[in-house]
Order: C-alpha cells, then sequence, then structure tokens
C-alpha cells in the first residue's frame, strides 16, 4: 500500500497509463519533470510494495530505457520465456535446494563428495 503522501501526489499529479498482471498501476506526471525534462514515472504497488514484483517491460519504462508503453500486443513471447515471479526469498514459496537442512538435509551421494582425513 503507497503511503499517503504518495497517494496525494498521484491524484493531484498523475496519470495512469497502465497496468500489470500483478495489479500495480503505473503513472506519469501531468506537469512534473525530472532533471533531464521528462515526465515523472512511477508505480503504485497492489499489496505490499515489492520492488521485484515489477516486470521486466515496465521496468525498462520507468527507467526510461524505452518510451513505449507495454502492452500484450509489444510483448516478445517465447517458448522458453518463463512467467515473472517477485522474489520470494522469506516465503514458504521460497526454493530450497536438495540438500538443504529445511529440505530433508540429505542429498544424493556423489564421486566428488568430501572425504574426511584420517591420520
Amino acid at each position: 500500500m503507497a503511503t499517503l503522501g504518495t497517494l496525494l501526489f498521484t491524484a493531484f499529479q498523475g496519470k495512469a497509463v497502465g497496468k500489470d498482471e500483478f495489479g500495480n498501476t503505473y503513472y506519469v506526471a501531468r506537469w512534473h519533470e525530472t532533471a533531464n525534462r521528462q515526465k515523472k514515472r512511477w508505480v503504485v504497488f497492489k499489496g505490499l510494495p515489492e520492488a521485484s514484483k515489477v516486470p521486466a517491460e515496465w521496468h525498462s519504462w520507468l527507467h526510461f530505457t524505452s518510451d513505449v508503453l507495454p502492452s500484450e500486443k509489444t510483448r516478445l513471447k517465447y517458448s522458453w520465456l518463463k512467467k515473472h515471479l517477485p522474489n520470494l526469498t522469506g516465503t514458504k514459496h521460497a526454493y530450497i535446494q536438495p540438500g538443504h537442512i529445511n529440505a530433508g538435509g540429505a542429498h544424493a551421494p556423489t564421486v566428488a563428495d568430501y572425504q574426511a582425513w584420517k591420520p
């Protein structure tokens, strides 16, 4: 959830330009410009603010890498491209590799396993 100041600034200065699949709303300023005389751009997150919830195409627009607004038509679709996921570290959906103590602590034996020195 955005702070009160961000919501007020957005209400008076912002113009909504799009939404992503996570429900985040992207804005461009009506009058306010950056130091490079570009219109200010920002995002208001749906739910908790987490920067990793911004998909790559919107990230490039926010940082002035691209001036084209992302849309479903302009988005590249490859068979190998995975769906964007936010950072899941610290959640129950975080990746835990096999052999980690939280995954049972046992991993498959390999030839390269450490052999303790015996004097």
